[in-house]
């Protein structure tokens, strides 16, 4: 009568399998789910940095067109777009002929592309395009900077490629 009585604690081999079997199908199921919210959350700063720049891009321009205006600064042959000669400059500041400020900036710091991530020391890396260059142009003319996009060749989760955002 005692045998049958005394109680037995702990966990048993089969029990112990069928928990680490339903652990790793739970896991199974959460590191691809992980994994698309890490590359959605890249994707959305991605197109965020892009209308950061081209609002910047976009801005400079037409505070360029209004000092031309109002004749604050004369337009030089070398500088025919409006647009600015380097992204550098929108950080930097440019001189619209004003008497405060003397420089006016548009971008705090150059955004980076989560996309093509670079070393920590190096400048953010993006592709460029000129006024004068082709809509879908991969190289630079140098003239200006008409719009920028990312370096990147991989394709988004939409199926669209990074490169053509």
């Amino acid at each position: 009568m005692l045998n049958m009585m005394t109680k037995r604690s702990g966990l048993s081999l089969v029990e112990l399998v069928v928990t680490v079997a339903i652990l790793t199908i739970l896991a199974s199921a959460v590191i691809p789910l992980s994994q698309m919210t890490a590359r959605r959350t890249r994707e959305i700063e991605l197109r965020r940095n892009l209308r950061t720049i081209r609002t910047a891009i976009d801005d400079y321009k037409k505070k360029y067109d209004k000092a031309v205006d109002d004749k604050k600064i004369n337009v030089s042959i070398n500088k025919n777009s409006g647009y600015p000669e380097t992204l550098q400059v929108l950080v930097d500041g440019y001189d619209f002929g004003e008497v405060t400020p003397p420089k006016r900036r548009f971008l705090r710091k150059i955004p980076s592309d989560p996309m093509n991530p670079q070393q920590p020391k190096e400048d953010p890396k993006w592709g460029l395009r000129s006024y004068n260059d082709k809509p879908d142009s991969t190289s630079w003319g140098g003239e200006d900077v008409f719009d920028v996009y990312s370096l990147s060749e991989g394709t988004a989760i939409d199926g669209t490629k990074y490169m053509d955002w």
